[in-house]
């Protein structure tokens, strides 16, 4: 134990940790960052997988990144530099010639794609987008707030009414039929919102595939629009909805960040595993490592998986028995098979032949083509063990940064779903230790299948299952979201509801990751709004 006592010490370096250091720095507080591996980022990192190719290890694209914490942290400063797809997604349908849809390109681009499948479909668009934005606009908004604690009586203050009022306000200026765009949002599915709306399978499908990204669940499961919703609030360089690529990979956002936080002075420590929280006299204060060296704090702040917090960090005694049985129920688990590949030439899709660079290249590639696909993969995947007819989504990063790999080469990141987070509890005796080859063989056929040559391309691959996300970035059940977006999981009730502020059971204990509003994805956002918290706090004494 060392004399000296922070003022605050951040349980992991991922990158809302690191936002939630920068911010509380900036106030003048004397912080700590402890991170597990060897290089701060959590699953915003950029790292050879084969010899030669570098690529995002886990998180693989940027769009939801706040534009305040951009500025703030003056990551365009630090070298990050985001550049935008020249189309959103593609979506090859068969190995047929021009069997193909793309989405993205402005509305006139995306109508004459839809067009080629449905006319209906294509004078849809128009409105679909619009009723989409209005309800982002809402979401843009209650991101940034902090959820009013509706369950303490304690702390039920004039902050905390003002709060709820704040919120309510939000919903009420809408106009009617936009009230139910946010409630049809918030709870149905997003299948019954693209039925209502579109004809064309490749279209919903094209829309849908949102809803099920690391959201283990049919795209016909209630509460599964919200997700969809989730993936389309951000914006890249100024425009809404767009989606980008990080040149050096997702770790150029989160080392910019470590640069940030390295010029206010925070204090970061790598290859320092917290063991436990210390609670003394019923407050946080402090953490101990795994060597047993303890880390003195007047506040600690977690940026790990609630779940992991509360089941091997705090010990039982310093929380109620109901907030531990509902921490032990915390829905986790994501049907995300992660992997990267290192290939000797860009893939040459069937419907769209040519290797040469095109647009669809730089472009998300989702190898899913309808809803009912989609839903198959989802049951297959439950019943046993993993889809036979996975969703693939493909991003090719080194079209825009070749720094990522040799001249010529390129690394692609593939995204699947879905798989069970539990294997051995649908097949008993297997592990995704020893299943692991077998998926990602099957991936890279699925790929293959719609790009002949594909497999004959491959020079290199590190694949990623379930248990490797949660082994390697405490991502529990591989759940890429810290918890899944439910309806009983967001905003006011997330994690559970009487601690969805930011402030944890144990008095000087924050929770400033994904678990916390508004959620996952690579924000920075429950950072920036947990430092906001914990500032006010400090002011109060409290």
């Amino acid at each position: 134990m060392t004399s000296r006592v922070f003022d605050a010490v951040l349980v992991g370096g991922g990158h809302n940790g690191l936002v939630c250091a920068a911010y509380l720095a900036a106030a003048g507080l004397d912080v700590c960052v402890c991170e597990r591996r060897e290089v701060v980022g959590g699953a915003a990192v950029t790292e050879t997988f084969h010899p030669g190719f570098r690529n995002s290890t886990a998180s693989y694209t940027v769009s939801l990144l706040d534009p305040q914490v951009i500025r703030d942290l003056r990551l365009a400063e630090h070298g990050l530099t985001i550049v935008e797809r020249p189309i959103a997604n593609f979506l090859p349908l068969s190995t047929a010639p021009g069997d193909c849809l793309d989405v993205g390109g402005g509305l006139e681009a995306t109508q004459r794609a839809f067009a080629r499948h449905s006319r209906c479909d294509a004078e849809a668009l128009p409105s679909y987008y619009a009723m989409l934005e209005r309800v982002a606009d809402v979401l843009r908004e209650l991101v940034h707030r902090t959820p009013p604690d509706i369950a303490d009586p304690a702390r039920r203050d004039v902050g905390a009414l003002i709060d709820a009022w704040k919120t309510l306000r939000t919903f009420k200026a809408l106009p009617l039929a936009a009230r139910r765009d946010v409630v049809d949002l918030f709870t149905k599915s997003a299948g019954e919102i693209l039925d209502a709306r579109f004809e064309s399978a490749p279209v919903k499908a094209a829309f849908g595939f949102d809803a099920v990204v690391g959201n283990f669940v049919s795209p016909y499961a209630a509460g599964s629009a919200y997700v969809l919703l989730h993936h389309v609030f951000g914006e890249v360089n100024g425009r809404r909805g767009q989606w980008g690529h990080a040149r050096g990979g997702m770790g150029a956002i989160t080392q910019a960040m470590a640069k940030e936080c390295a010029a206010r002075g925070v204090t970061i420590r790598t290859g320092a595993a917290v063991a436990r929280v210390l609670v003394k006299a019923g407050r946080a204060a402090g953490v101990e490592l795994e060597g047993g060296e303890v880390v003195e704090a007047k506040r600690v702040v977690a940026n790990v998986n609630p779940k992991l917090l509360f089941g091997r960090l705090v010990a039982d005694e310093h929380v109620d028995a109901d907030f531990r049985a509902r921490m032990a129920a915390y829905r986790c688990g994501s049907g995300t098979f992660r992997m990267n590949v290192a290939l000797s030439g860009l893939p040459d899709f069937a419907c769209r032949p040519g290797r040469a660079v095109a647009p669809h290249h730089a472009s998300g590639i989702v190898i899913a083509p309808s809803l009912a696909y989609m839903e198959r993969a989802f049951f297959d995947a439950k019943l046993s063990g993993w889809a036979r007819a996975p969703i693939v989504e493909m991003l090719i990063p080194s079209v825009v940064d070749d720094s990522l790999a040799p001249a010529g080469m390129h690394v692609a990141s593939l995204f699947c779903q879905h798989v069970h987070p539990d294997l051995g509890s649908v097949l008993p005796g297997r592990t995704w230790d020893d299943a692991r080859d077998e998926v990602a063989e099957l991936m890279i056929d699925t790929v293959d299948a719609m790009a002949p040559g594909f497999r004959a391309s491959v020079v290199g691959r590190r694949a990623l299952t379930p248990l490797d996300l949660e082994r390697e970035f405490g991502l529990a059940g591989g759940d890429i979201f810290h918890g899944a977006l439910g309806l009983d999981q967001l905003f006011a009730t997330r994690p559970v509801l009487g601690a969805a502020n930011y402030r944890m059971p144990v008095q000087g204990l924050y929770l400033c990751g994904a678990g916390a509003h508004p959620g996952g994805g690579v924000t920075g956002i429950p950072g920036r709004n947990a430092a906001r918290e914990i500032l006010r706090d400090r002011k109060k004494g409290r």
